[in-house]
């Protein structure tokens, strides 16, 4: 690719790939509303209020492929929520109608089915069971990208990311773990695959514990080479178990079940 837009490139994932994009594309332009630091030579910097969608049109402009990591990543007022990860997600999906229809990889979430348990095991067909109005508005952006692509032939992949960081923090991690290498590999696949369609992936690495099945995006190629398990040993060790009454031993979205509706000022 000639030019990679990623947004929320300021977060706690865009930083982690940052890094790791460069070969993916001549240019990335990386996007946030907050400081992204210095540019390198390879990159182009752009504060873009996703809820603007004049800013968010000039923003796709020239991209050959998006990663959109944009948005409200945790529980919050819904209009916060509402601005950046429904509004600003539409206005993408607008740009991106308008500047050729550019490959996205949208960064979903597990919260989509954060309500089913840990002794479910799940494949893209399962309905959605959103935790939290956080999980909502990307079960929105899931649907809002497959019209796209069954009106308008827009790909997509559906990127259900689990707990994408440098290791597991807790027990529950064990399962939802994904390896910033397995992200990398997987959106190499993305955006190289012939065909790609509008598939939703699970988010994760080759752990033993894993509660979900990818065997329906196959025809990617993506094998992700990590495994949580090496993990559980330190985690054992160094992280109380929770009860068995315990939200983040229950239910696969964890203590995301638990939290408040945050009301509006």
């Amino acid at each position: 690719m000639k030019r990679l837009l990623v947004t929320g490139a300021a977060g706690g994932l865009g930083k982690a790939m940052r890094g790791r994009l460069k070969g993916m594309a001549d240019v990335l332009r990386l996007s946030d509303i907050a400081d992204m630091g210095e540019a390198a030579a390879h990159e182009e910097l752009v504060v873009c209020d996703l809820g603007d969608r004049a800013a968010v049109d000039r923003l796709v402009e020239g991209c050959d492929g998006i990663i959109h990591l944009g948005g409200i990543s945790v529980e919050d007022k819904f209009s916060k929520i509402l601005n950046a990860n429904l509004l600003g997600l539409y206005n993408l999906y607008e740009a991106a109608r308008a500047n050729g229809m550019p490959r996205i990889l949208f960064a979903s979430s597990n919260h989509t089915i954060g309500f089913y348990g840990q002794d479910d095991y799940l494949d893209a067909s399962a309905p959605m069971r959103p935790d939290g109005l956080y999980g909502v508005s990307k079960c929105f952006g899931e649907a809002l990208a497959s019209m796209y692509f069954d009106k308008f032939g827009q790909e997509t992949a559906l990127v259900r990311i689990g707990s994408c960081m440098e290791k597991p923090k807790n027990h529950r991690m064990l399962s939802t773990w994904m390896s910033h290498d397995d992200f990398l590999s997987m959106i190499e696949r993305i955006f190289r695959v012939p065909r790609l369609g509008c598939p939703v992936i699970w988010g994760c690495s080759n752990n033993d514990s894993r509660w979900w099945d990818n065997s329906a995006v196959s025809y990617l190629g993506w094998h992700p080479k990590d495994n949580a398990e090496r993990f559980r040993a330190e985690i054992e060790a160094t992280v109380p178990r929770p009860s068995a009454q315990d939200s983040i031993a229950i239910y696969q979205g964890g203590p995301f079940v638990d939290d408040p509706i945050f009301e509006e000022d």
